[in-house]
């Protein structure tokens, strides 16, 4: 049985101030989005419906909210959507189960590792014998980053010389509020939100791949599409791509779009807010296609360490996994 339809507009709670360049007219073909009620990616599909980007080229753009993104995934999986948000190996994984999924680049956001803002640790090297909390669970893409380097360059695996605690993100965050944690790994926009209390970052995620030789620009979350809906709907396909481009550029450079978006975005304050968009920001992949040897380096260094749990069983990521329109 198909999943209920609940297409939700946002247009109460969700509610932003800045006029539409048109409205999306019933006419225009619909793109579905699956989507969390309080995820990030709203900040994006928002912007992109508020300023009428959707209708600019040529669709409309309805979302479905779900609970979790097991649901998103679910709701993808069963053709309830037509696009979700989603991570690139989850993707990998079912485009080499036959799906025909793959990824068109949303964002390159990843944490760092967060200490409080008094503590005496000033590299990886200081946490020996001390406790790390991190988000994601033992195969987190950033733990597995950050591992690879303390392995390359201090000669020990972070993992071997510190005791780790695995949480769902607001735990861990409230593990590094009350102390319990010597420091923590968490989701980019937890990470702002601490920046924001003023923990401090010893050492980023970017850095670290950067210093492994790795290409940290590689988009690790993209737009899931299917390839024969982007085959039987060519237009729309580049339609979004445009629509998400033109969304990003905007919030890139333009402080008022961000002001529109603030009752969403569920900042405790000033500090939080800024601190959230300077992350959102930081994220923006560049536009064009995405290197297929970068990416396949990225996979190979977090699959030595993450091995099946990980992977799935890939040895390498599948041919065609990036799509960018041409």
């Amino acid at each position: 049985m198909r999943i209920t339809r609940r297409i939700t507009l946002l247009a109460g709670a969700l509610s932003l101030a800045a006029p539409m360049l048109r409205p999306a007219r019933a006419q225009d073909p619909a793109i579905r989005i699956g989507t969390l009620e309080n995820g990030t990616v709203t900040w994006e599909t928002e912007t992109i419906r508020r300023r009428g980007l959707d209708a600019r080229n040529g669709f409309r753009l309805e979302t479905l909210v779900l609970a979790g993104n097991p649901a998103t995934q679910v709701a993808m999986q069963g053709a309830e959507v037509d696009t979700i948000v989603s991570d690139f190996l989850w993707v990998a994984q079912q485009r080499a189960r036959g799906t025909g999924f793959r990824i068109l680049p949303y964002s390159t956001a990843v944490g760092g590792l967060m200490v409080p803002a008094g503590s005496a640790v000033q590299s990886l090297a200081d946490l020996r014998g001390k406790k790390i909390g991190i988000a994601g669970g033992p195969v987190d893409k950033s733990w597995l980053i950050l591992r690879a380097w303390s392995r390359e360059k201090l000669g020990e695996d972070l993992a071997d010389i510190t005791r780790q605690v695995f949480g769902a993100p607001p735990m861990i965050l409230n593990a590094a509020e009350t102390g319990e944690i010597d420091a923590a790994i968490n989701f980019w926009h937890f990470q702002a939100r601490m920046q924001a209390q003023g923990m401090r970052e010893i050492i980023s995620v970017q850095a670290a791949a950067r210093d492994l030789g790795l290409e940290p620009a590689t988009p690790l979350l993209g737009y899931v599409l299917r390839d024969d809906w982007i085959a039987a709907n060519p237009a729309l396909a580049a339609g979004l791509a445009r629509a998400s481009r033109a969304a990003k550029d905007l919030l890139a450079q333009d402080d008022a779009a961000w002001e529109e978006l603030r009752p969403i975005m569920q900042a405790g304050n000033e500090a939080e807010f800024q601190a959230l968009k300077a992350g959102w920001r930081a994220g923006i992949p560049a536009p064009g296609p995405v290197d297929a040897a970068d990416a396949q380096s990225m996979f190979a260094t977090m699959a030595a360490l993450g091995g099946d749990e990980l992977t799935g069983g890939l040895s390498a990521l599948p041919e065609g996994l990036f799509w960018w329109p041409e």
